[in-house]
């Protein structure tokens, strides 16, 4: 009988401490300086976008919460198609997709209306991304690749960009592309690419085939082409008129 209340007791104790005991909620992976980042705002940021507790649409919209939203999704803001489209494909914003949109916004989309020509440093970037992320809702629950493993704006080698395209192989390969893109330029309801810059053209194409961009179709349809084949394609459609 003794022995069955002493069981009980020690029980009890372990149940009340518990609690105490679990482990905490693991923060959130540091990513670098924040008080630089919040520098490096308001000296290049600041100008079309607010954040904190009471910012409000600009020029931008506003950053407030911004890990973890699909794009184009701030209430009240007229986004371009472009941001618009690539949305509704699926872009969210982490850290594996701010990275590299800081660093050359084209990289995700083509035709954003952000006049910003990038951040290539990437501590720089670091610094920015976590002074974002502390004006983000529970930061800690949002899921990030490790620091190690962030991707930048599409892993290319100069000698990639500078592989030249030869346009008529493009024109035999672009049948393909025809399918969806109209020949004439015209956008109904899928972005045109005639008279794209050829660099923002491979960067793109790129962009989809290491998976950055979430479009699965053009995720396949890059997937399957060389380097060759996209300095082509590119070459050609820079060219159509």
């Amino acid at each position: 009988m003794r022995r069955a209340a002493i069981l009980a007791t020690l029980a009890g104790l372990a149940a009340g401490l518990a609690p105490a005991l679990a482990p905490a909620p693991a923060p959130a992976e540091a990513i670098g300086d924040a008080e630089r980042g919040a520098t490096l705002f308001q000296r290049q940021c600041s100008a079309c976008h607010q954040i904190g507790a009471q910012a409000q649409n600009r020029v931008g919209p506003r950053l407030t919460g911004l890990f973890g939203r699909r794009a184009a999704s701030v209430p009240d803001y007229a986004y371009s198609r472009s941001m618009a489209r690539m949305g509704a494909d699926g872009l969210t914003w982490t850290l594996e997709t701010l990275d590299p949109y800081i660093e050359n916004p084209k990289a995700l989309v083509s035709g954003t209306r952000m006049a910003y020509r990038g951040m290539a440093d990437p501590e720089a970037r670091a610094a920015l991304l976590a002074f974002l992320r502390e004006w983000s809702d529970k930061p800690q629950n949002i899921p990030e690749a490790e620091p190690t493993a962030r991707k930048t704006d599409p892993d290319l080698s100069p000698t990639v960009l500078a592989i030249e395209g030869d346009p008529e192989y493009g024109e035999y390969l672009s049948s393909e592309c025809q399918t969806c893109h109209q020949r004439d330029g015209s956008d109904q309801g899928i972005p045109s690419i005639t008279q794209w810059p050829v660099e923002d053209f491979v960067i793109a194409m790129h962009a989809y085939k290491q998976k950055l961009r979430p479009h699965p179709v053009m995720q396949m349809m890059a997937g399957r082409l060389t380097e060759e084949e996209i300095a082509a394609l590119a070459a050609y459609f820079a060219t159509l008129d």
